[in-house]
């Protein structure tokens, strides 16, 4: 005949408990107490999201690029509406690194600046086509964005910080 096993899952006494005192989890608490999810089992606390040495809610900064990702980038804000994105490139790579790099902030927003210009061009030169005056400033307003678009990738890519002319500066 085989000797009954004990259930490991029943509830043993506590040998830590001394005479006279609840009985109690290790932690000193008695059983039923609020204690936060996990924390009997030895898991760590919510994680909240703001890094060790900060205050919650505050994230840390991004890193710094590397200075041939900025240039990178700054060329790519000034080509990339080239090809018909417009306005969206510039503006996405100025929220995204934003703070990351000077050289790069400043060629997404002079480029963002100019795409927007040009925006204001093209939606006059879309009313005046109207009176057939339109077309042509549709063109010479598409000419002048290949030409400087293409200066300001050369002169990024030589590491000068450029300037796009007959700019109206709205993001400053």
């Amino acid at each position: 005949m085989t000797t009954p096993q004990p259930d490991p899952w029943a509830k043993q006494p506590d040998p830590n408990a001394t005479p006279g005192q609840p009985a109690g989890d290790p932690a000193g608490q008695p059983y039923g107490a609020q204690q936060p999810y996990g924390a009997q089992y030895g898991a760590q606390q919510p994680y909240t999201g703001a890094p060790q040495g900060s205050p919650a809610g505050y994230a840390q900064p991004a890193a710094p690029l590397r200075p041939d990702d900025e240039k990178t980038w700054a060329i790519v804000g000034h080509l990339l509406p080239l090809v018909g994105v417009g306005f969206i490139a510039p503006l996405v790579i100025w929220l995204v690194f934003r703070g990351r790099g000077p050289f790069l902030e400043h060629h997404a927003k002079e480029s963002l600046n100019f795409q927007l210009t040009l925006l204001i061009a093209y939606v006059v030169g879309g009313i005046l086509s109207v009176i057939g005056i339109g077309v042509l400033l549709i063109l010479a307003v598409w000419v002048v964005q290949l030409v400087f678009g293409i200066l300001a990738a050369v002169a990024t890519s030589r590491w000068e910080w450029y300037r796009y002319p007959m700019t109206i500066r709205m993001v400053s």
